[in-house]
C-alpha cells in the first residue's frame, strides 16, 4: 500500500504552527497550542526539574541566587522554553485549564509536578519581554540601559507609562495617594482624550495635565506647572532605587508575592559591551539582595554564561554567583522535538516505512555516502529511525543547524534571521509541506531547505539565485545545485566536492548515484562558466556578487608563464626535495643544477643536474620517450617528466593571480564585505598552494625518469626517492670510478697518521683498499712527469674531484701523502724538495695558500752504489749500521746524524776562540764544511751523489775525529762523554797556564833548567797532533814547579827582612806616644798578614811587589799615628782657650759644674803645627842607580824639589 507523505503524519502537517515562538504572542489560542504541543524531551525534563527545584528556595525561604541563564545555539528552542516557563509560573487558565495541568501527561514525575504546582499556586507577576525590542534605539550607549529597560517593563506591567518613567513615577504616587482614577477622569474632561491613550503625547497635553493635577492632587496650579516643566530634567533612576521599588511593590501585593523578569536574547543585546554586562550584574545582585528570592531574573543567550563572561575578559564572578541556575539546550533536544511534533507518523504508515527500509536498506546505504574527510553525518540506524525521521535524513538535523549558523554569522542573512526568527522546527514543517504530495519513494534533498530561509537573506544573496533562475544557460537542477552550494558555503564539517554534493542532492530512494554525480558535474561546469561558482581543488564554492566581481578581477590578472614554471621549481626543489645536496652515500654528497623546463634555479656550476619537464615545455618531437632519451643524452641531467598532469599548473596560476590581486588591492580601502573576501582569498591562496604541492608530489610519484639516454624502470614511490634514484643512476654513469675509494679520511689528523706510520706498513700496497685510486693518481703523475708537464696539488684535486672520479678532496690529499710517504713521488715547494718525513706535507696539500704552489713529481730511483757508500760511511762515521731500507729514510737518518756531528763540531770550534793553540782546528773546519753541505741538500738523488763524491773527505774526517773528540771530551771504554771535559784537554790547558806563568815571570827567572823544561812543553803544544805526547806534559810541569819553588824561596828571604824592618819602624814610632795601645795590635796583625802572603806567593811578580806593599803599610800607619797625635793636641788647645775666657773647672765636683768665674787676662793664640809623613822609598822611587856625581846631584835636586812642594806653613815633614 502506497502513502502520500501528508497521509503519514500523526497531525496535519500543514496545520498552523508558530515555528518561532515570539514574545508578545499571548492570545489564548496560540498559548493553548504551545502548551498542548510542547514536547518535553529527556533533556528538558532535567532542565524543568532543576529550574523549579532552584525556584522553590525563594518560595519556602530567602535566597539571593535569583538568576537563571538559559543558553542554546541558534534555533535550539531556548526562547520557546523561556515562554513556556512564563506560562507555568503565571499558571493562568487557558480555555478552562491551568497551564501546569497541560504537563500532567508529558512524562514528568510527581516530584517535578509537585514543585511546578507549588510555584503556580503563589501569586506571581510575570514580565516576559525581548530586551532588544523593548529598549530604545540608542540605549546601548547608556551604561544604565539594562536597568532602564527593566524599569520600563516593570512600569508597563503595572499599567504605568513605559516610555516616560517620570510619568510612571507620578502615576505610582497617585495610586498610593488614591487619586489616580480621579486624575484620569479630570484629564479626560480637560483634554477630551483618555489618559492612557494621551500620555504618550505628554508634551502636547500640558494644559490638560496641569489642570488635572491641580484639581486632583495636593499640587497647586503653579506647583503642577513647575513639575511639568522640570519632571524629565529632575528624573533619575539608580539600580538601588529600582530594586527598592520592586521590593515595595512585591510586599504591597501580599506575603510571598513574586515578580519574575523573563528576558529573551540578553546575550545578543549585550554583545561585547562590558558596561551593559556590569549593569545586568548589579541589577540581578540588588534584586536578589533586596527581595530575598521574591524577584527572579531569567534570561536567554546563545552563549553559556562561563563562555560569555570569559570572552568579555573581566571579573564577572558575582554575576556567575547570581545566575547559579544555568540551563543549556543542545541540538539533540531540537531533533527530538521535530520528530515528535512534526514528523510523528500514524501506526500504519510507520509500519510501512519500517518494512520499506528493511527492503531497501542496502540501496539507501549505498546512496548516502560521504568522503572520508567529512565530519560525522548521521544516517539511518535502523527501520525504526527511518520511520521516525522520514522523509528527512538524520544528518540534516545538525547540518541544517550549521548552515543556519553559518549564514547568520557571515552576514549573509537579514535582520530577521539574525534575530532568530527562523526556527529549525518551522523549516522542517515548511519543507515537509512542500513535499507532502510525494509518495514514499521520495527523500528530501538538502537544497530544499534553501526556500525556508530565502525571505530572510540579504538581497545580494537572493539576487544571485534569482539571476541564475532567469539565466537561459542554466536549467532547474543547476539552480538546485547552486542553492545547495550556498547552504553549505559556510559549513566546515563537510567539503563541497562531487561525492558529497551528490549525496546531499539525493531525492529518491531508487536514484542512480552515478547518474546523479554525472548530472551534478555537468551543472557545476555550467555554473563555473557563468562565474556563479568557483572550483578550489575538488571543492566547489558558491560566489556572492562581490565574490564574483573579485574573481573576475583575479582572472584578469596577468601572470607570465615563466613565473608559473619558477613556482614549480620552488615547490619541487625548495619545499619537496628541500636538501641542496644529494646524498649518494654516507661519504658523498653532490650538489646539482636545478632546472624546470628551461628555467634555471640558482648558479649552474655543477657537473650534474635535475631537469623537470612540465606540460609547458616545448619538445621538438613532442613528449615522446625517444625525444626525452635524447635530451638526457645531450645534457648531464636527470630528466623528470611530469608533463602528463596540468592541474598543478592551473593551481599555481591561480595562486600567482591571487598574489597579484592582493598586491594591487591589498592597501586599498574597501567595504567590509570586500575585505572579508580578501581574507578568504588569502586563505584560498594557501589552500591552492598546498594543493599544488600535493599534485606535484603525486605527479613525481609516477613521473618518467631518463638518465644518460635510458628510461629508468622505477616503481611508484615518493617524489624525493624517485629523484634520488635518478641522481644515483646519473652519478653511477658519469662518475664510474667513484667507488675506487673505499676507505675514507675525515680530516688532516688522518693525513698526519699516514706520515707517522712506518714505511713497512705503507709497503703493503695490495692490502690498501684504495689501491685502484692510488694507482690512478700515481699513473697521472708519472705520465705528466714523463711529458715534463707540471703537476700541482690543485691540478690533482681538480682532476680527481670531477668525473669520472668525483672523490673528496681529503681522500685525494691522503693518496698524495701516501705516495709521498712511500717515496713514489717527491713534493717541491718554493724550489725545495721536501724530506720524506716532513710532516708539513699535510699542510702543503691541504691549505689553500699552498696547493697552487706545491709541485708533485715522480721520484727518480737512486743507484745502489750510492746507497752502499752512504751505508759504509754511516758505519765509519757514526759507528752503527742499522739504517732504514728506503732511500728517504737512509737520507733522513744520515742527515740527522750529520746534524748531530755538526753540532759537536761547532761545540769544539767554540774552544778555539778561547785558546787558539788547541789541536785539530783545520780538521774540524773541514768536517763542518762537508757536513753543512750534506745537510742543506733536499733532493734525494743530489744527496746520494754528493755523499758519494765526498766519500774520501768523510773518511779523512773519520780517521782524525776520534783523537780530537778524545782530546776535548772525556773518553772511557771507547765511549765519548760529551758532557765532561777530556783529560788531555785538562793537561793541555795546564800546560798553557804554565807557559803563561813563565812568560809573566821570565824577567825574574834566570835558570837554564827551567828554560829547557819550558821549551819541551812548547814543542808538544806546537805539534798538529800532540795527542801521543800530551801524557808527558804533567811530568814536565812537575819539574817546572819544583824549580820555580826553589827560586821563589831564595828571592823571598830579603823581602821578608824588609817587611820586618818596616814593622819595627812603625812600632818604634808608636812608642813615642801615650796612645800606643790603640794601634799596636792592629799594626802587628797587618804585617803578619803580609808575611803569610809572602809565604804563599807563586809568582816572582807578586814576590817583587811585596816590598812596596810593606812600605805602603808602614807609611799608612805612621800617618795614622801622627794624625792621632795632632787630634789630641787640638783638643788640648781648645780646653786652654775655655779657661782663658773665665771658666774654671771645680775639681771638687768632678768638673761637672762650673766654679765661680775668675778674671784672667786675654789668652795668647795657640798655633797648631801639622806633620806630614813622607816615605824616602817613594821620594827616590825610580832613581836608584847612581853612576857618577851628576847622578847624585840629579837625585838630590829632585828630592829637594819634592820636599819644597810638600813643605807648607806650620808644617813639619817626617821622613820614614
Amino acid at each position: 500500500m502506497e502513502f502520500k507523505l501528508k497521509e503519514m503524519f500523526y497531525k496535519d502537517i500543514d496545520r498552523d504552527i508558530k515555528g518561532v515562538i515570539k514574545v508578545g504572542q499571548a492570545d489564548d489560542e496560540n498559548i493553548k497550542q504551545e502548551l498542548d504541543e510542547y514536547v518535553v524531551t529527556g533533556e528538558l525534563n532535567k532542565h524543568i526539574d532543576r529550574f523549579f527545584e532552584a525556584y522553590k528556595t525563594g518560595i519556602i525561604g530567602n535566597t539571593d541566587k535569583n538568576g537563571v541563564w538559559i543558553s542554546g545555539f541558534f534555533g535550539s528552542g531556548k526562547s520557546h522554553f523561556l515562554k513556556i516557563l512564563s506560562y507555568l509560573l503565571e499558571n493562568r487558565k487557558i480555555e478552562g485549564k491551568k497551564a501546569i495541568n497541560y504537563f500532567d501527561d508529558k512524562g514528568l514525575d510527581s516530584f517535578i509536578l509537585a514543585n511546578m504546582k507549588q510555584a503556580g499556586d503563589i501569586s506571581t507577576d510575570v514580565i516576559l519581554f525581548n530586551i532588544d525590542s523593548k529598549s530604545d534605539s540608542d540605549s546601548k550607549s547608556n551604561k544604565d540601559a539594562i536597568v532602564n529597560v527593566f524599569n520600563k517593563v516593570f512600569n508597563e506591567m503595572q499599567g504605568f507609562c513605559g516610555s516616560m518613567p517620570w510619568i510612571a513615577d507620578l502615576e505610582r504616587q497617585m495610586v498610593k495617594d488614591g487619586v489616580y482614577d480621579e486624575f484620569k477622569k479630570a484629564f479626560e474632561e480637560a483634554s477630551g482624550n483618555s489618559w492612557i491613550e494621551a500620555r504618550e503625547d505628554f508634551y502636547y497635553e500640558e494644559d490638560s495635565i496641569i489642570t488635572a493635577l491641580s484639581q486632583t492632587t495636593k499640587m497647586s496650579e503653579d506647583a503642577a506647572r513647575s513639575w511639568y516643566s522640570k519632571c524629565e530634567e529632575n528624573y533619575s533612576l539608580s539600580i538601588d532605587s529600582f530594586a527598592k521599588k520592586v521590593k515595595e511593590y512585591s510586599e504591597s501585593k501580599g506575603k510571598n508575592h513574586h515578580v519574575i523578569f523573563l528576558v529573551d536574547e540578553i546575550g545578543q543585546y549585550i554583545g561585547d559591551n562590558t558596561g551593559l554586562m556590569l549593569n545586568l550584574q548589579t541589577v540581578v545582585e540588588d534584586l536578589g539582595t533586596m527581595c530575598g528570592g521574591k524577584c527572579w531574573v531569567i534570561v536567554t543567550s546563545q552563549e553559556g554564561l562561563d563562555e560569555f563572561t570569559n570572552v568579555k575578559g573581566n571579573d564577572f564572578s558575582k554575576i556567575q554567583g547570581r545566575f547559579n541556575t544555568r540551563l543549556s539546550l543542545s541540538s539533540g533536544n531540537v531533533d527530538e522535538v521535530i520528530k515528535k511534533r512534526i514528523l510523528r507518523k500514524k501506526d500504519a504508515p510507520a509500519s510501512h516505512l519500517k518494512a520499506l527500509y528493511e527492503q531497501k536498506e542496502s540501496i539507501i546505504k549505498n546512496l548516502l555516502t560521504f568522503t572520508s574527510d567529512t565530519a560525522e553525518m548521521k544516517l539511518y540506524k535502523n527501520g525504526e529511525e527511518f520511520a521516525d525521521v522520514y522523509p528527512f535524513i538524520p544528518y540534516q538535523f545538525n547540518l541544517l543547524q550549521s548552515a543556519f549558523n553559518g549564514v547568520r554569522e557571515h552576514g549573509a542573512s537579514g535582520k530577521s534571521l539574525s534575530k532568530g526568527e527562523r526556527s529549525l522546527l518551522g523549516a522542517y514543517q515548511q519543507v515537509a509541506i512542500d513535499y507532502m504530495d510525494k509518495d514514499t519513494n521520495v527523500l528530501i534533498p538538502f537544497s530544499a531547505f534553501y526556500k525556508t530561509i530565502e525571505t530572510f537573506l540579504d538581497s545580494s544573496i537572493r539576487s544571485v539565485i534569482i539571476h541564475a533562475e532567469q539565466n537561459d544557460n542554466l536549467n532547474e537542477f543547476d539552480v538546485e545545485v547552486l542553492k545547495l552550494l550556498f547552504l553549505v558555503k559556510y559549513v566546515k564539517e563537510i567539503k563541497s566536492n562531487i561525492e558529497n554534493l551528490s549525496t546531499l542532492l539525493i531525492s529518491e530512494i531508487d536514484a542512480d548515484k552515478l547518474e546523479i554525480k554525472k548530472k551534478v558535474q555537468e551543472s557545476l561546469n555550467r555554473l563555473i562558466r557563468e562565474t556563479l561558482v568557483q572550483k578550489n581543488g575538488d571543492e566547489y564554492i558558491f560566489l556572492t556578487n562581490d565574490e564574483q566581481d573579485v574573481n573576475k578581477e583575479i582572472k584578469n590578472m596577468s601572470v607570465d608563464n615563466g613565473e608559473i614554471i619558477q613556482k614549480v621549481g620552488e615547490i619541487i626543489f625548495d619545499d619537496i626535495y628541500g636538501d641542496p645536496k644529494f646524498s649518494y652515500s654516507r661519504k658523498y654528497q653532490f650538489t646539482f643544477n636545478k632546472i624546470v623546463d628551461d628555467r634555471t634555479r640558482g648558479p649552474q656550476t655543477n657537473e650534474i643536474g635535475v631537469k623537470v619537464i612540465t606540460a609547458n615545455f616545448d619538445l621538438v618531437g613532442g613528449s615522446s620517450e625517444s625525444e626525452l632519451k635524447l635530451l638526457s643524452t645531450r645534457e648531464n641531467n636527470v630528466i623528470i617528466n611530469i608533463s602528463r598532469d596540468v592541474n598543478y599548473l592551473e593551481e599555481i596560476e591561480n595562486v600567482l593571480k591571487i598574489d597579484a590581486y592582493l598586491r594591487v588591492k591589498g592597501s586599498a580601502k574597501a567595504s567590509a564585505a570586500i575585505e572579508d573576501i580578501k581574507s578568504k582569498k588569502s586563505r584560498e591562496r594557501e589552500e591552492r598552494a598546498k594543493r599544488a604541492k600535493f599534485l606535484i608530489e603525486e605527479s613525481l610519484r609516477s613521473a618518467e625518469v631518463y638518465v644518460n639516454g635510458s628510461f629508468l624502470d622505477i616503481k611508484e614511490k615518493q617524489g624525493i626517492d624517485r629523484i634520488n634514484e635518478g641522481l644515483r643512476a646519473l652519478i653511477d654513469s658519469k662518475y664510474n670510478k667513484i667507488n675506487y675509494v673505499k676507505e675514507f679520511k675525515e680530516n688532516a689528523k688522518d693525513l698526519f697518521d699516514i706520515m707517522d706510520a712506518r714505511l713497512n706498513q705503507m709497503e703493503l700496497v695490495d692490502s690498501n683498499p684504495n689501491k685502484l685510486a692510488v694507482d690512478e693518481i700515481n699513473t697521472h703523475i708519472q705520465t705528466s712527469s714523463a711529458r715534463n708537464l707540471q703537476v700541482t696539488v690543485k691540478s690533482i684535486l681538480t682532476k680527481f674531484s670531477n668525473p669520472p672520479y668525483g672523490w673528496k678532496d681529503i681522500d685525494i690529499q691522503a693518496i698524495i701523502v701516501t705516495l709521498f710517504k712511500k717515496q713514489d713521488t717527491k713534493v717541491i715547494f718554493n724550489g725545495e724538495v721536501l724530506s720524506p718525513n716532513n710532516r708539513e706535507i699535510v699542510n702543503y696539500v691541504t691549505k689553500r695558500d699552498y696547493i697552487e704552489r706545491v709541485i708533485v713529481k715522480t721520484r727518480e730511483k737512486v743507484n745502489q752504489k750510492y746507497i752502499d757508500v752512504v751505508k759504509d760511511l754511516n758505519k765509519d762515521l757514526f759507528v752503527f749500521s742499522s739504517l732504514p731500507t728506503d732511500e728517504d729514510g737512509i737520507m733522513s737518518m744520515f742527515k740527522e746524524e750529520c746534524r748531530k756531528e755538526l753540532s759537536r763540531i761547532n761545540e769544539m770550534l767554540v774552544n778555539f776562540s778561547l785558546r787558539t793553540s788547541y789541536p785539530g782546528e783545520n780538521i774540524l773546519k773541514d768536517g763542518k764544511k762537508i757536513f753543512s753541505e750534506i745537510i742543506e741538500i733536499t733532493d734525494t738523488i743530489d744527496f746520494f751523489k754528493e755523499v758519494y763524491d765526498l766519500e774520501n773527505d768523510f773518511l779523512d774526517y773519520a780517521d782524525n775525529i776520534d783523537e780530537i773528540k778524545g782530546f776535548f771530551y772525556k773518553k772511557e771504554n771507547k765511549t765519548i762523554d760529551y758532557s765532561s771535559k777530556g783529560q788531555q784537554r785538562i793537561i793541555f790547558d795546564d800546560a798553557l797556564d804554565k807557559l803563561k806563568n813563565y812568560d809573566d815571570n821570565k824577567e825574574y827567572i834566570v835558570n837554564d833548567e827551567i828554560k829547557s823544561i819550558i821549551e819541551e812543553i812548547k814543542e808538544i803544544i806546537r805539534m798538529p797532533k800532540p795527542f801521543s805526547k800530551i801524557p808527558t806534559i804533567p811530568l814536565l810541569i812537575g819539574q817546572y814547579n819544583d824549580k820555580v819553588v826553589e827560586l821563589l824561596e831564595e828571592e823571598s828571604i830579603p823581602v821578608k827582612g824588609y817587611i820586618e824592618k818596616c814593622k819595627k819602624e812603625v812600632l818604634e814610632t808608636l812608642e813615642e806616644y801615650d796612645f800606643k795601645d790603640k794601634f799596636k795590635n792592629s799594626i802587628i796583625e797587618e804585617f803578619n798578614d803580609l808575611n803569610k802572603r809572602l809565604e804563599g806567593a807563586s809568582s816572582f811578580v807578586v814576590l817583587s811587589s811585596m816590598s812596596d806593599l810593606a812600605e805602603k803599610v808602614k807609611l799608612k800607619w805612621i800617618k795614622e799615628i801622627v794624625a792621632e797625635d795632632e787630634k789630641r793636641k787640638r783638643i788640648e788647645a781648645k780646653g786652654i782657650q775655655q779657661v782663658g775666657n773665665g771658666t774654671t773647672i771645680n775639681a771638687d765636683n768632678g768638673g761637672k759644674y762650673p766654679a765661680t768665674p775668675v778674671s784672667t787676662p786675654d789668652p795668647i793664640p795657640q798655633v797648631v803645627i801639622k806633620t806630614k809623613t813622607l816615605s824616602m822609598r817613594e821620594l827616590v822611587k825610580g832613581q836608584r842607580t847612581i853612576k857618577n856625581n851628576d847622578d847624585i846631584d840629579e837625585v838630590v835636586e829632585a828630592l829637594r824639589k819634592k820636599l819644597r812642594e810638600e813643605l807648607e806653613k806650620d808644617t813639619i815633614i817626617s821622613l820614614v
